[in-house]
C-alpha cells in the first residue's frame, strides 16, 4: 500500500494534512476495515515525523474512524452486524426528526440546491465516481436538516455518517458494479415529495431509505 500526499506538507499544517491524508484513505478503502495504524509505518508513507501522526490518528479515534486495540495499538475501526443495527437505529430516529423539521421550514431557495445536488449526484453515478456521489448524496440531506433550524441535531447525524461512510463506499461501489441504481432513487423521491409540501411522504422515504441502506451492508458484513 502507498500513500502519498496531494501537495508539500507545510510545518504548521503537517497534523491537519497527515489527517487528512489518513481520513481519505478510509473513506475511499484504500485502508480497510481493522487496518492497524502504525506509526512509524505511517509516519514513512506520509514522509513526516512520528509526532503529526500520533495526533492525526488520536483525531481519527475521536472521529469513530479508528479504535484502540488493547497491547496492538490503533486500527481502522471495524463494525460487527449488531453495531451497524445500533446506529443506524440512531440515524433513523435522528434523520427523520430532521426530516419533519427541515420540511416544515424549508425555502424554495434549498429546494433549489436540493435539486440541483440531486442532479449532480446523478452525473457522479453515471461516472462512476462514488465517492462524489455519496458526498452529494449528504449534500442533499445536510440542506434539509439544516433548514431545521437545529445545528446540534445536524452535527450529530453528520458525526454518524463518518463513521458509516467505509462501509457506503462498499455498499455503492458493489451496487454500482451490479448496476443495481435503487441506492439513488430515493433522493429526487425526496426532494419531489418536499415540493409538493407532502412532510408524511419526505420522512416515510428517509425512513425506508436508511432501511434499505442498512439491509445492504448487513448482507455485506454476513458474506465477510
Amino acid at each position: 500500500m502507498s500513500i502519498q500526499m496531494s501537495s508539500p506538507v507545510t510545518p504548521t499544517l503537517v497534523a491537519d494534512q497527515v489527517y487528512e491524508v489518513l481520513e481519505n484513505a478510509i473513506l475511499t478503502g484504500s485502508l480497510e476495515s481493522g487496518s492497524p495504524l502504525r506509526v512509524r509505518d505511517l509516519a514513512a508513507m506520509v514522509g513526516t515525523s512520528v509526532m503529526p501522526v500520533r495526533e492525526a490518528i488520536r483525531r481519527l479515534e475521536e472521529a469513530g474512524l479508528a479504535s484502540r486495540i488493547p497491547h496492538r495499538g490503533a486500527a481502522v475501526r471495524t463494525f460487527t452486524v449488531a453495531e451497524l443495527i445500533h446506529i443506524y437505529d440512531v440515524r433513523t430516529i435522528l434523520e427523520v426528526q430532521a426530516t419533519k423539521k427541515g420540511a416544515a421550514l424549508i425555502g424554495r431557495g434549498d429546494l433549489r440546491q436540493m435539486n440541483s445536488s440531486c442532479r449532480q449526484m446523478q452525473k457522479a453515478v453515471e461516472e462512476g465516481r462514488i465517492v462524489d456521489a455519496l458526498d452529494l448524496d449528504e449534500e442533499v440531506l445536510r440542506v434539509l436538516y439544516r433548514a431545521s433550524g437545529n445545528p446540534v441535531l445536524v452535527s450529530t447525524i453528520e458525526q454518524l455518517w463518518l463513521q458509516c461512510r467505509p462501509y457506503k463506499v462498499i455498499g455503492a461501489t458493489e451496487a454500482l458494479a451490479k448496476n443495481d441504481n435503487t441506492l439513488w432513487t430515493p433522493q429526487p423521491a425526496l426532494v419531489q415529495a418536499l415540493m409538493s409540501g407532502d412532510t408524511a411522504a419526505a420522512t416515510t422515504i428517509t425512513a425506508d431509505s436508511l432501511a434499505s441502506a442498512l439491509r445492504r451492508l448487513e448482507l455485506r458484513l454476513e458474506s465477510h
